[in-house]
């Protein structure tokens, strides 16, 4: 019977990073400023370790180069998807990303589009999303002149919210804020403003204004979401996205929620919760059974066709769209 991926999560130092992935999701932090939780990543900068089965010890990457059959012999050259757990202790930079053409003609690799899911928030959070400008001469023109409350468009957040940030946004996760991040395997971020903060050495940090007025979308577009929710009892599933990069869906299991592959593979984190994974054999009726806790991180390979969630739990879930 195939298994479940269970990872390993990898922590991300960041001068904006708290210690809540330790006080909310329980996890044994190197330091009290860890930003980030790359908790199902194959990229270079944190890859992530199988914990579990027969590939225990192996990294994501290798398992993707030597082992694609279990992800449906998916093509691409690197692992497309990359789930993150970001603790924004204060706020993070300005900043944009490029979309595929341009990362990899000036980076090396994929462009990045992402989306959020608001896991929690302090009263009165907001968020950086879009911009003001009506041409790439007047966004030019706004970041030299530093007019950042006529540009910026500030956006108020609360728990449960979720927003799709596409290449070519402009964005920035305000404090107090935690989320759950899908997006594209990189780590290319393009910083229009960053505060004027300095990092550890007194340097104020590097940002990267030609890239960024290269690939923000002018004007900027609202991404239009269309969410669905189908219900199986008292538990659902909520379609938040299906784009070329990645489809997301929340499984709120309230008792029993049976789920089945839409992709050759699917993603998962915890992000509230207790209950088991159950994994079925419809050759032999024998069944797997896997404790799920706040912060599990697991990939379903390709030959687990159905399983079903019990307990009381919050998961986003992840598979590949159609072009990844």
């Amino acid at each position: 019977m195939q298994q479940p991926l269970f990872l390993k999560p990898v922590f991300q130092e960041k001068i904006w990073g708290g210690d809540r992935l330790h006080t909310v999701f329980g996890f044994d932090l190197p330091s009290n400023k860890i930003g980030e939780d790359w908790a199902i990543s194959a990229h270079p900068h944190g890859v992530s370790t199988v914990e579990n089965g027969e590939f225990s010890g192996q990294k994501l990457d290798e398992l993707w180069a030597n082992h694609r059959e279990l992800f449906g012999n998916a093509k691409g050259d690197v692992f497309p998807l990359l789930t993150k757990i970001l603790d924004a202790e204060d706020d993070l930079s300005v900043q944009v990303h490029p979309d595929d053409t341009y990362g990899l003609a000036h980076e090396g690799e994929l462009g990045k589009t992402e989306c959020w899911y608001i896991i929690d928030a302090e009263p009165g959070s907001t968020i950086i999303y879009g911009h003001n400008a009506k041409s790439r001469e007047e966004l030019e023109e706004m970041i030299k002149e530093e007019r950042w409350d006529d540009l910026l468009k500030k956006v108020p957040v609360k728990k449960g919210d979720f927003f799709y940030v596409p290449s070519g946004t402009i964005h920035a996760i305000g404090k107090g804020i935690m989320i759950l991040e899908t997006q594209q395997s990189s780590d290319t971020t393009y910083r229009v403003y960053d505060y004027d903060r300095k990092d550890d050495q007194g340097n104020a940090r590097e940002l990267h204004i030609q890239q960024s007025v290269d690939v923000t979308t002018v004007p900027a577009k609202d991404a239009q979401l269309s969410i669905q929710q189908q219900n199986q009892g008292k538990s659902s599933v909520i379609t938040y996205l299906k784009t070329p990069f990645f489809n997301v869906y929340e499984w709120q299991v309230k008792g029993v929620l049976n789920l089945k592959k839409n992709a050759p593979y699917t993603l998962a984190t915890v992000i509230d919760g207790v209950g088991h994974l159950i994994i079925e054999d419809a050759d032999t009726i024998k069944s797997e059974s896997y404790e799920l806790t706040k912060g599990t991180s697991f990939i379903l390979p390709t030959d687990i066709a159905k399983w079903r969630v019990e307990g009381d739990l919050t998961i986003i879930a992840s598979e590949p769209g159609i072009d990844a």
